[in-house]
C-alpha cells in the first residue's frame, strides 16, 4: 500500500491592517515538526506570498516557538510582517506545542530572538503585535543617485539626496534606503533588473539581494513608502516592517533624535493593498537604541496542505 498522505494545518492572515484582502498576507505553518528544509521552501513557493512561517517548539523552553521565514526563493533570517503575524496567529490560538502563550512572546529566529508584546481588546481579542527588531543597526554603502536611478526606473532628479544618499542599513534584513521627492515619483517607480544586477555585483561584499526601499514623506511624521525586491520573487511588497524598522532606526542616525519618535509607515497603497505599519525609536544619550514596529492582523483562510 502507499504511504498515507501527510496532512500539514495552515492558516492565512493579512498583516498591517484590520480589514480582510488588504496589507500583506501571510500564511503561518502552525506545526512544522514534520517538514524538512526544502518541503517548508517548497510549500513557500506554492502559496507565493512574500513570506511564509513555519513554526516550530523552542529550542530554550522559556522561548515561545522556532519560527523559519521562507520567501517563494530562499529562507531569510528575520522580516516584520512574518512576527506580527505570526504572533497574532498563536496569540489567538492561545497555545503551541501544548504550552499557554501569553502576551510576552519570543520567537528564536535565525537573526536572533526576536521579542514580540501583544494588546488585547475586549473579551482578549489581539487587537495589536509589536516586535523588537533583533539586530543592531548596521549602516553599509551609500550609492549615488545616478546609479540608483535607473535600477527603480527613475531620473536621478527624483531622488532625494539632501538628508542622505541612498544606502544599505539592516536591524536583522538589508535594504536599500531611498528617499524619493513625491508621491508622484514614488508612484512612477518601478524596479528593473539589468540595472540591479549591476548594482548588486558592484556591492558584492553587502551579500545583498538589493531589496530596495523607496519612501517619501507626507508629513512630519508620516512617509509613504513601496518595495521592491525581484531577486527574491517578490515583484512588489505591499507591507514591509523589517525595512520600515530600518528606516526608523538610520533616521534616527542623521542627527539630534528625541528620546523617542513615532513614525507611521503607509505601504501598499499603489498595489491596492494599503498598510500602516507603527515604528517607534527610541534613542539613549542622543544614540540609537531600539526600535520597534506595530500592526494590527486580520484572519482570511485556514486549511491543511497534502504531503
Amino acid at each position: 500500500m502507499p504511504p498515507a498522505a501527510r496532512t500539514i494545518p495552515f492558516v492565512t492572515v493579512d498583516v498591517f491592517t484590520d480589514k480582510r484582502f488588504a496589507g500583506n498576507p501571510l500564511a503561518v505553518i502552525m506545526d512544522a515538526r514534520d517538514l524538512s528544509g526544502p518541503e517548508m521552501q517548497t510549500i513557500a513557493a506554492e502559496f507565493g506570498y512574500s513570506e511564509t512561517t513555519f513554526v516550530l517548539p523552542p529550542r530554550d523552553p522559556q522561548n515561545t516557538a522556532e519560527v523559519r521565514i521562507f520567501t517563494p526563493v530562499t529562507e531569510v533570517p528575520f522580516a516584520g510582517h512574518p512576527n506580527v503575524g505570526t504572533a497574532h496567529v498563536l496569540a489567538t490560538a492561545g497555545s503551541v506545542f501544548g504550552m499557554p502563550v501569553g502576551d510576552e512572546i519570543r520567537f528564536e529566529e535565525k537573526a536572533g530572538l526576536v521579542e514580540i508584546a501583544v494588546s488585547r481588546g475586549p473579551g482578549g481579542k489581539v487587537t495589536e503585535t509589536a516586535i523588537r527588531a533583533p539586530g543592531p543597526l548596521t549602516i553599509g554603502a551609500s550609492i549615488s543617485a545616478t546609479v540608483m536611478a535607473p535600477c527603480i526606473g527613475l531620473a536621478a532628479s527624483d531622488i532625494g539626496t539632501d538628508t542622505h544618499e541612498p544606502i544599505f542599513a539592516s536591524v536583522g534584513l538589508k535594504f536599500i534606503l531611498v528617499e524619493v521627492i513625491s508621491l508622484e515619483a514614488l508612484g512612477r517607480a518601478n524596479p528593473r533588473v539589468e540595472p540591479l544586477e549591476l548594482l548588486r555585483t558592484a556591492h558584492e561584499d553587502e551579500n545583498s539581494d538589493c531589496a530596495t526601499f523607496l519612501y517619501t514623506w507626507v508629513g512630519p511624521d508620516h512617509v509613504r513608502a513601496r518595495m521592491f525586491a525581484p531577486f527574491d520573487n517578490v515583484a512588489e511588497d505591499p507591507a514591509t516592517g523589517s525595512a520600515s524598522a530600518a528606516l526608523g532606526a538610520f533616521l534616527a542616525t542623521l542627527g539630534p533624535a528625541p528620546p523617542e519618535r513615532r513614525i507611521l509607515v503607509e505601504q501598499g497603497v499603489e498595489m491596492g493593498r494599503r498598510s500602516l505599519i507603527g515604528v517607534t525609536v527610541t534613542t539613549t544619550a542622543g544614540q540609537f537604541d531600539q526600535v520597534t514596529i506595530s500592526g494590527s492582523t486580520v484572519a482570511v483562510m485556514r486549511g491543511e496542505i497534502s504531503l
